[in-house]
């Protein structure tokens, strides 16, 4: 091939590539806007609960066996309450209600995911203690549409929690099973909620209806208003000793009746941090054990639960997580100690040699608001 020959088919080449780099360059470019434009009319679905909050009448019917071919549904009438955490952006539901088939005693805990424009719903029973798998979904055209997959009888199937017929002063509960892919659904649950109008008569019920419960009483000493300093560790596991502080407030409310509560507080740093977060304790009546779930707003999810008990006055509850560097997995232990009714002490540590060493990373001491009873 001539010099001349050679240098034009090199020409052409170089031609061909520039266009083939510039049509790429247009396609992600027109990728990245396309991606943009989706994030930016992304629904913002913060306030989707706020049509809930209050006290329902509701009625309850429960399919006895899902997903066996039977017919046979159990009915039960009681009462639903509804209350706001961060202005909206979660809420805590509890249920109790009573039927042929005995006393129920359930809540939910949902939380709105800034990042995913999604809610996550919690649920929990007294029987039970622990909070479910979450259902995640979010409402469009004012039906809400929340899915999981769970193990039942052995099998893993999908769930689907949907709520419909919303009204200032009703609405509707479905949850299904389906075990083909979701081509087929099998409602299990619904709930309908009217809402009460004088709540009186309502909140009389439920105090005479909980004081015949087995009551624990363990996290009673943190039920109120406080003022909160935080120490948190900068870098974690890292061999730092360097300590961003906190201060701010937290409230503490009883959930049936003590055996179980919601904490949620509010901290700033002179440094400019802010951290908006809840806790979420329940009593599980079958091992005597309490499970603290964490969540924070910035992240609108719950982590693992932290486990354990109170012995002498001190308790102490543990965690296997992969918070560590490198994703390393590590123990984590919560201890709440040198309680009193007014300044209860709590510490969050880390270990990733078993739990021969523990690196403290979070400090809270509480005082109680001045004025306010226990």
């Amino acid at each position: 091939m001539s010099a001349h020959n050679h240098s034009r088919t090199c020409f052409v080449a170089a031609i061909l590539l520039l266009f083939f780099q510039l049509q790429g360059f247009a396609q992600n470019s027109d990728t990245s806007t396309s991606r943009t434009q989706s994030a930016a009319t992304q629904r913002d679905g913060q306030h989707d609960f706020d049509f809930e909050f209050g006290t329902w009448k509701t009625h309850l019917r429960r399919l006895q066996h899902p997903l066996s071919g039977s017919s046979t549904w159990v009915e039960y009438d009681g009462t639903t309450a509804v209350r706001k955490i961060w202005d909206g952006r979660a809420n805590l539901i509890e249920l109790e209600a009573d039927g042929a088939a005995g006393h129920f005693e359930g809540l939910s805990l949902r939380l709105y995911n800034p990042q995913a424009y999604q809610w996550s719903l919690n649920f929990a029973s007294s029987s039970g203690g622990a909070l479910t798998q979450p259902t995640i979904g979010e409402f469009k055209n004012g039906r809400g549409e929340f899915y999981d997959q769970e193990m039942v009888n052995g099998r893993a199937i999908l769930v689907r929690f949907v709520i419909s017929d919303i009204t200032p002063n009703s609405c509707r509960f479905e949850q299904a099973f389906s075990d083909d892919g979701g081509k087929t659904w099998e409602v299990n649950w619904i709930a309908t909620d009217t809402r009460v109008n004088d709540e009186s008569d309502v909140s009389k019920a439920n105090v005479q209806q909980s004081a015949l419960c087995d009551v624990q009483h363990d996290f009673d000493f943190e039920l109120g208003n406080w003022k909160i300093h935080l120490k948190r560790l900068a870098q974690r596991m890292a061999g730092s000793n360097t300590w961003v502080e906190f201060d701010g407030t937290s409230v503490t409310r009883k959930v049936w009746n003590g055996r179980s509560q919601i904490e949620e507080f509010e901290t700033d740093s002179p440094a400019g941090g802010h951290i908006q977060g809840l806790t979420l304790r329940l009593y599980n009546p079958q091992t005597h054990q309490w499970g603290l779930y964490w969540a924070t707003s910035k992240s609108g999810t719950v982590g693992a639960p932290t486990i354990g008990e109170f012995k002498n006055g001190r308790g102490e509850f543990f965690d296997t997580e992969t918070s560590g560097p490198n994703g390393r997995a590590i123990l984590v232990r919560f201890i709440w100690s040198e309680i009193t009714s007014n300044s209860p002490h709590f510490e969050q540590s880390f270990s990733d040699d078993g739990g021969k060493t523990w690196e403290v990373n979070w400090i809270t001491d509480q005082t109680r608001v001045v004025g306010e009873a226990r």
